[in-house]
């Protein structure tokens, strides 16, 4: 149980400091900020593992969440791609 919440908060955090660096604070709730920081969590790890690191994404490993903020901010510009045209 406290798995989920602590992916929950965190993919939250995430979320909403990607959505702060590629300004689309304004348009993104809660729920979209923590969708976003797990999917770009997800994004983020795999692309990490494929580099050499390890694919198993912990809460208390600054990689990973290093890791998981990447691949946000990658998913927020390929949103920004798809819906605007440009990258911010």
């Amino acid at each position: 149980m406290f798995d989920l919440i602590g992916l929950l908060v965190m993919g939250g955090v995430i979320g909403w400091l990607a959505s702060m660096v590629m300004n689309r604070d304004a348009q993104m709730g809660l729920f979209w900020n923590i969708v976003v920081g797990i999917v770009g969590s997800f994004i983020g790890n795999r692309l990490f593992s494929f580099f050499g690191g390890s694919s198993i994404a912990t809460l208390t490993d600054w990689r990973s969440l290093l890791a998981g903020f990447l691949g946000a901010v990658i998913l927020l510009g390929a949103v920004n791609l798809v819906q605007r045209g440009k990258l911010r």
